[in-house]
């Protein structure tokens, strides 16, 4: 089963992560899981400010530290799966993503790092769940 397992480092995404583990079997027997963080863009005038490099490894360094914790936990149970690094609106990317990419099944979590949101579903779920077609499991 194609799997994508969006992320940012939160307790809900790790909650996600766990279930993908505890729930391997479900995936069937030749499963492709990717492990999708996707980074807000600086705002331009903040990108302006700085060198293209610095920009880079700012997005470079916010994705390494979102996917850490998944990707140990996935690589501890010798799970494999493939690392997408995105920038822009997260539920838009994902929706988008996981569309275009013929995903079967989204697993993600409730509630993320953000700030803002519903106090029943986070807005990234959200957005995902509105502009998607692809079934989605959201762990809380």
């Amino acid at each position: 089963m194609k799997t994508l397992l969006p992320t940012d480092g939160s307790k809900c995404a790790r909650r996600a992560a766990e279930y993908v583990i505890r729930h391997a079997a479900m995936l069937g027997p030749d499963p492709e899981l990717v492990l999708l963080h996707v980074q807000p863009r600086l705002p331009n005038r903040a990108a302006a400010a700085l060198s293209r490099t610095a920009v880079e490894r700012y997005y470079h360094d916010q994705s390494e530290k979102a996917l850490a914790l998944a990707r140990r936990m996935l690589g501890r149970k010798s799970i494999a799966f493939k690392e997408v690094k995105l920038l822009g609106d997260a539920g838009e990317a994902i929706a988008s993503f996981a569309t275009k990419g013929r995903f079967q099944l989204i697993i993600m979590g409730s509630r993320g790092l953000g700030g803002f949101g519903s106090l029943v579903l986070g807005s990234v779920a959200h957005k995902v769940l509105a502009n998607c077609k692809v079934p989605a499991l959201i762990i809380r």
